[in-house]
């Protein structure tokens, strides 16, 4: 296995970060995970511009797109695979034992792992923890995931595979690592970014081909919905059967199922949709 490790491909076994880098010490860090299929990066365009946004909110320089670019190639050219997870790390750099940040530049790391297509239908939870509309990690894909650590063990725990969040003032938000949809008197809602979940790619896309409105939702709009489904980079479009001890059906619904066939089709017709 090859991995990009500041400028160049190295062995996996052999590749180092240093102990000192603040990625590791404080979560000092953005990351992106990008769908790969036979080579090829879904919507990098989108991911790297958020990678960017990510990275300015953090405080970090702007990443050389150009050589993630290079990077992401090279690790997709050296690890042939049917479906991978490339994941784009970058992170503050080697820095004090603290929260300040040092000056010897960041960390960029490009490593792809071999995954396997997501079942149509999942089971999610609600978890008590609130995501924080109003902090200043709101909104920004950060490698400041502990939270999420928690919430997705809580799920296992329930036989589910994501937790989902309500927001400060108990509005509906996100799931760990997805956007969450509702269907409501047979319309497509999902939460606003202001309710402070991530601007999720597959998110966006969703909204514009499947026509969804973006709706402030009370939590308890989960206990309403005719049908949720969750959408991320590796999920696509999932069906949500279960949500808590609510059993939702045994499949995708009809505005799901709809979704999804509009999904895999828009994708496989544009794989760098603008």
């Amino acid at each position: 296995m090859k991995i990009w490790l500041n400028g160049g491909l190295q062995d996996a076994e052999g590749a180092r970060v240093s102990v000192f880098d603040h990625g590791l010490t404080v979560g000092d860090g953005v990351f992106e995970t990008i769908k790969a299929e036979h080579g090829r990066a879904f919507a990098l365009t989108r991911h790297l511009e958020r990678l960017t946004t990510s990275a300015r909110g953090l405080g970090l320089p702007d990443p050389d797109l150009d050589e993630v670019r290079r990077g992401c190639a090279a690790v997709l050219d050296a690890n042939p695979m049917a479906l991978g997870r490339l994941r784009l790390t970058y992170t503050g750099g080697v820095s004090p034992l603290g929260s300040d940040r040092g000056d010897a530049g960041p960390t960029l790391v490009i490593a792809l792992s071999e995954t396997q297509r997501r079942p149509d239908a999942t089971a999610a939870v609600t978890v008590p923890w609130t995501r924080n509309e109003r902090g200043a990690l709101a909104g920004l894909k950060t490698t400041s995931y502990g939270e999420n650590v928690v919430a997705l063990a809580r799920a296992r725990e329930r036989d589910a595979s994501e937790a989902l969040f309500a927001n400060t003032v108990g509005a509906l938000c996100e799931g760990t690592g997805s956007n969450v949809f509702v269907v409501l008197d047979g319309e497509l809602h999902t939460p606003p970014l202001h309710s402070g979940c991530l601007a999720g790619i597959t998110r966006a896309l969703t909204v514009a081909w499947a026509g969804a409105k973006e709706t402030d939702l009370p939590l308890d709009a989960l206990e309403r919905a005719e049908e949720i489904f969750l959408t991320s980079t590796l999920r696509d479009v999932q069906a949500v059967t279960r949500i808590d001890d609510r059993q939702l059906g045994d499949g995708p619904g009809p505005v799901t199922a709809e979704a999804m066939r509009i999904f895999d089709e828009q994708s496989a017709a544009d794989f760098d949709p603008r």
